[in-house]
């Protein structure tokens, strides 16, 4: 009888230390995940008023003073960018919500790789204000099965990063080609400072952002690297951050299912 009790005993205990470990798990569980929320919450609300700021401080004007045809067209030409500031914002939450509930968006084709990341390199340069000279491209033919839109969306958000935290000047260089004779690679890299490797998983999950909301200079939602890897795990792929082998930086490395071709194109 006393060995059952022990035993029973024992058993007890040991369901109740397992029970207090995964109630502990939970919470702060729950608690990075409320840290998270309240920053996302912090970083829209910035990223929805600074704009919206900025037009209304732009109309106040010239409905108060007399302004030249040359002022009022650059006046509508800041305040177009700051309605494709917020128009980029909404989709990339919509986006986010479409991808959360497993929705699709885009139909599959075959694309070229090279152009896509090119057309987004693009893109992203001219709405970050950054000279041509700042970016590097090395491109190889290949192709990959894939929803255009979607595609250009992981590579936006990639870009959009690599440009917001590089160095002074900006650099970044992007290689696209094939891996292997089943993968293609895209790597993207910048001459800022790197990203510790603690936080290289972390970066991946929704609304993270490294360091504070209120003393972080550069804008974001901590929703643009989620998207791009949920995209790509759906495409079988594979995304992942490194240093870069010489000098500071960060390394974007996407992987993707590669296409067979027969008309000799790698």
């Amino acid at each position: 009888f006393g060995w059952t009790f022990l035993a029973l005993g024992t058993s007890f205990i040991g369901l109740l230390l397992a029970g207090v470990v995964m109630y502990m798990i939970l919470t702060i569980k729950a608690i990075n995940l409320g840290t998270r929320q309240s920053n996302f919450i912090d970083s829209v609300t910035h990223e929805l008023k600074s704009p919206i700021a900025s037009m209304k401080l732009y109309l106040q004007t010239m409905l108060r003073h007399p302004v030249s045809e040359d002022k009022r067209d650059g006046f509508c030409t800041l305040m177009l960018e700051d309605v494709d500031r917020l128009n980029h914002l909404i989709n990339q939450m919509l986006d986010a919500g479409r991808l959360e509930a497993g929705r699709a968006f885009g139909k599959a084709e075959d694309v070229s790789l090279p152009e896509v990341v090119a057309e987004c390199a693009d893109i992203t340069r001219k709405r970050n204000r950054v000279p041509a000279e700042s970016f590097r491209l090395e491109l190889e033919p290949c192709r990959v099965r894939a929803a255009p839109a979607q595609l250009s969306m992981v590579f936006r958000n990639i870009l959009d990063n690599a440009v917001k935290y590089a160095g002074v000047p900006p650099r970044v260089e992007v290689t696209v080609g094939p891996l292997d004779e089943r993968r293609a690679v895209v790597r993207i890299a910048d001459n800022g400072s790197g990203i510790p490797p603690g936080a290289r998983r972390k970066i991946f999950r929704r609304f993270v952002r490294l360091g504070s909301e209120l003393e972080r200079e550069q804008p974001g939602t901590g929703l643009g690297l989620y998207v791009s890897k949920t995209i790509v795990r759906r495409m079988s792929g594979r995304i992942r951050v490194k240093d870069r082998a010489v000098g500071t930086g960060a390394v974007f490395e996407v992987v993707l299912p590669r296409l067979a071709t027969t008309n000799g194109e790698a």
